[in-house]
């Protein structure tokens, strides 16, 4: 038996159990703006991380199991930058809660609170000639203390710096984003993003484990419709 095939069955059951997604069942969807620094000497390598500009964006924030609060879960943040690849093809990005060191940035981290450290894409990003781990770093408030996710959102926009970095690499910002406003779900179900599909040229992550992704969210399709066949 695969490992493949066994991710598509056991993420098919989880969604015909809970009638909903099987990670990240449920969530909050926030509107808002994200900020390209750009490099004027082209030292990423990749022409939109180059290239200064700003785009608007949705953000889904979720809780990878949907443990109850106030348990902590693992924390998903994913970021869809509008026509970052030109009119009508949007950047899909993916962070979990993680850790910022060499190790923990790979690694989901079970966290109690959305805005309590750096969220990391786990897997590596290839930007132009190398390959890098993305993050999103929460930037703490005038007080210089970060409160709940729905306590900012109350008083003000939610607002990270997106860094980089290659092995042996300290953490470099390429982006700030900033949330300003909580968009209501649509009635049709969750927003589906997709880091493959909506990738850019010179900034797409890297092909590992792409099939065990893809099986396990075909399985959780499939669970959903009643249509649980083999990967």
């Amino acid at each position: 038996m695969s490992v493949a095939w066994a991710a598509h069955r056991v993420a098919g059951r989880l969604a015909r159990w809970r009638s909903a997604p099987a990670l990240h069942p449920h969530g909050v969807l926030c509107s808002g703006t994200l900020s390209v620094t750009g490099r004027a000497d082209g030292g990423w390598g990749a022409s939109w991380l180059d290239r200064s500009g700003s785009y608007p964006v949705t953000v889904r924030w979720s809780r990878a199991l949907g443990l109850p609060r106030p348990l902590p879960d693992g924390l998903g943040l994913a970021v869809r930058v509008e026509d970052a690849g030109g009119p009508g093809h949007p950047l899909d990005l993916l962070f979990t809660s993680s850790r910022s060191g060499r190790l923990g940035r790979h690694l989901p981290l079970l966290r109690p609170d959305p805005l309590s450290g750096p969220y990391s894409t786990l897997l590596s990003y290839r930007a132009g000639d190398r390959e890098r781990v993305l993050a999103a770093f929460p930037v703490p408030g005038p007080e210089d203390a970060l409160p709940t996710l729905w306590q900012q959102l109350g008083r003000g926009p939610v607002r990270f710096e997106l860094r980089a970095a290659a092995s042996g690499e300290p953490w470099h910002t390429f982006a700030a984003l900033s949330l300003e406003a909580v968009r209501p779900v649509p009635a049709t179900g969750t927003v589906s993003y997709d880091p493959y599909a909506h990738a850019l040229p010179g900034l797409h992550p890297t092909g590992r484990l792409r099939r065990l992704r893809d099986a396990a969210y075909a399985g959780s399709r499939a669970g959903r419709t009643g249509d649980e066949r083999d990967a």
